[in-house]
Formats: C-alpha cells, sequence, structure tokens
C-alpha cells in the first residue's frame, strides 16, 4: 500500500497569480523570506500589500540565508510566538521556504532539541497555522513537497526533514518572480530541478502516478531550461516555474538518489550551491547507476523522450550549455580541504537520499565516485 499526495490544498498557477493572496482572508500573517530580493524587486511590498488589503496585518521575518540552520529556524520561531499568527507565507527561494515549513511545524509541535529532529519521527498533521508558499526560483519544487532541507552545521551534513505536515497548504506558482533571477541561479536551480525529475525517474519506487509527472518534468526541463537561461523570456520563465514543481510533486512521493546524498554531504561541509552540486554530481551519477539494467532501460527511455542518443550524454551537454563547471575542483575548491574531509564526506553521502539509490553503496564505491566528480574524470 502507498499513499500519494499531490501538494496541499490548492495549487494556484498563471501569471498574475501572487493577487491570490487578497482572497486569503488572513488575519494575521507573517512573512518569511531571504535576504534582500525580494525587497529589491517589489515583491515583497506586494504581498504585504495585498494580505493587508485581505484585512489582514502582517509582519515580515527576513534575512534567511541560503542553507539554513536551527538558528534560523528557531530565530522564526520566537517571531511567531511573539506574533501569534495564523498564516505563515513563505516567499523566495528554497531555503525560505524550507525555513518556513519547520517554523510551522514547531509552532504547533514544539521539541525539546533542535537536533532531535534529524532522527525522530514527525507529526503528520497541522492545523493552527496556514502555510503558503510562493517561490521566486525555479528548482526546489518545496512548495509542494513534503521534505524541509535544513543543515547541521554540528555534523557537517544537510538533512533533509520529511513529514506531511511540511506540505504547504497553497502553494502560488506566479512565474513573474521567477524574472528576478540572474541567469547562474536560473541554470543551478533548473538543474536541481532535472536532478529531482531524473532520481525520481530511476528510483525503485516510481509508481504509474509519479511517472508521467516525472517524465514529461525531465522533457519540458530539458526543452525550456536553455531558453530561459538564454533569453529570459516570460514563456520560459513560466514553462520551468510548473515543470519544476511537477518534478517536486513527483519525487516527494518516490524518493531520489546518490546525487542528492552526495549534494547534501558537499553542501553541509563546504557551503556550495545545492544546485550546482546536483549538476555536477548528476551524470556521474547516471552512468555509474546505468549498471542496473532497470536503470539503463528507463534513461534509454528519457533519451527518446527528449530526442537524444544517449541521455546522460543529454545532461552532460546541457551542463555545459549552461556554464556548468565540469568537477568540484573547478568551483575552487582546494585539493587538500577535499582530502582532508574525503572520510566524513563518504560517510555523510551514504546518508539521506542514497540509502534509497537503484544501485547500493558502500563506502570504497562512494569515495571512487567523489573522486571523479572531484577530478572531473
Amino acid at each position: 500500500m502507498k499513499e500519494i499526495v499531490l501538494g496541499g490544498r490548492v495549487l494556484i498557477t498563471g501569471r498574475g497569480s501572487l493577487a491570490s493572496l487578497r482572497g486569503l482572508a488572513a488575519k494575521r500573517a507573517l512573512i518569511v523570506t531571504g535576504g534582500s530580493a525580494m525587497q529589491k524587486s517589489g515583491v515583497l511590498a506586494r504581498v504585504e500589500e495585498l494580505l493587508r488589503a485581505g484585512g489582514g496585518v502582517c509582519e515580515v521575518f527576513s534575512g534567511v540565508r541560503p542553507n539554513p540552520d536551527p538558528q534560523a529556524v528557531l530565530a522564526g520561531l520566537e517571531r511567531m510566538r511573539r506574533f501569534k499568527p495564523d498564516t505563515v507565507v513563505a516567499v523566495g527561494g528554497g531555503s525560505a521556504i524550507d525555513a518556513a515549513k519547520v517554523m510551522a511545524l514547531l509552532f504547533e509541535h514544539p521539541v525539546g532539541r533542535f537536533a532531535d529532529l534529524a532522527e525522530a519521527t514527525l507529526p503528520n498533521s497541522r492545523s493552527l497555522i496556514r502555510l503558503v508558499a510562493i517561490p521566486s526560483t525555479s528548482g526546489t519544487g518545496a512548495e509542494v513537497t513534503k521534505a524541509a532541507v535544513i543543515t547541521f552545521p554540528d555534523r557537517n551534513l544537510k538533512i533533509g526533514l520529511k513529514s506531511e505536515a511540511l506540505v504547504p497548504d497553497v502553494a502560488i506558482l506566479d512565474a513573474e518572480l521567477a524574472m528576478t533571477m540572474p541567469p547562474s541561479l536560473v541554470a543551478e536551480t533548473g538543474l536541481d530541478a532535472v536532478t529531482h525529475a531524473v532520481e525520481c525517474y530511476i528510483n525503485p519506487n516510481l509508481d504509474d502516478f509519479t511517472e508521467p509527472l516525472a517524465r514529461e518534468a525531465v522533457a519540458g526541463l530539458l526543452e525550456w531550461l536553455p531558453v530561459s537561461y538564454r533569453e529570459k523570456t516570460l514563456d520560459s520563465r513560466e514553462k520551468v516555474h510548473n515543470y519544476q514543481c511537477m518534478a517536486g510533486l513527483a519525487f516527494t512521493n518516490v524518493g531520489l538518489g546518490m546525487a542528492h546524498g552526495i549534494a547534501h554531504a558537499i553542501g553541509g561541509k563546504f557551503g556550495l550551491g545545492h544546485g550546482l552540486i546536483n549538476a555536477i554530481a548528476l551524470p556521474e551519477v547516471l552512468a555509474f547507476n546505468s549498471r542496473d539494467a532497470e536503470v539503463a532501460r528507463r534513461l534509454g527511455r528519457l533519451a527518446q523522450t527528449v530526442g537524444a542518443e544517449d541521455f546522460v550524454q543529454a545532461v552532460r551537454k546541457l551542463n555545459r550549455l549552461l556554464a556548468i563547471p565540469a568537477s568540484f575542483r573547478a568551483t575552487g575548491l582546494g585539493e587538500e580541504a577535499f582530502r582532508q574531509a574525503l572520510p566524513e564526506l563518504v560517510a555523510n553521502s551514504l546518508q539521506g537520499s542514497t540509502r534509497v539509490n537503484p544501485v547500493k553503496m558502500d563506502a570504497e564505491s562512494m569515495a571512487a565516485v567523489l573522486e571523479r566528480l572531484y577530478f572531473g574524470r
């Protein structure tokens, strides 16, 4: 038996859909956002205006940095306890949305020690807070997933907390927000979405309902992501925004794989961007996993879907088009630092999503994969 959850209560799409905030009738709304991007673009002021037009009062909790850690979540939770919102509106990138998701959960279900969340079985419901997610980047799918990625600095590791209570009640996909992204962010977040869709598609847990979501997300992203990167048209940004959400709907019900296990380890240790790490890792991970006959068959079908002879080579070509470095070394990560951290990276990379990788991994195999990713061999 398997339960499939395709998002929260409602998914609102279309240009100008941000205006739907007016109809939420939120009495007390806490807006959670990242640095200054949403403020500079005018999106934050528009969100406040719409919420107030709906008859509510609102406050802003800003400054959520990339790779949110327990300190960021707990600071937001303290603001929630003072303000006592009935609605939390997360607007911005995946980091702001992930932080807001955990804040909303802990507001209703307090824990003694934040560190215990990493191993705990989380509550599966939430009733006190309505959670609204409005992504401004096109990659994480956080607006519809039951996961929130938090960095635990004491463990040099990112951990995906999972619970149906983390699924936002309302997701708003307004492509006009995606127009604020520079090309480098388009590339990295978009390739994060590609990794979600592909790892979901080759995951052994793939089912009849999520298979078409994952496959069409792959096809749509490979077609429209280069256009969005190169031309910055509203049409292309809207396509990528929608397809990345489809990838999120698929993988949250299926799981991912080794690329994400590696990304959480490298990102937790060295702070490189999540999408960038996934982009570098994905071709090598796919080549490694293709030793599994079923994975090879599914990659063959993806190649047919996107009109390529070899899907791994199609991903490598996409990386080149989007100016993705060919190795971890090419990002500026020093060899000495990598060598010293390798035992820890191996151990951490074997955790999380790697546990459901199509090919079972051990320390020796993981070390070899990491070596190839670092040197680009």
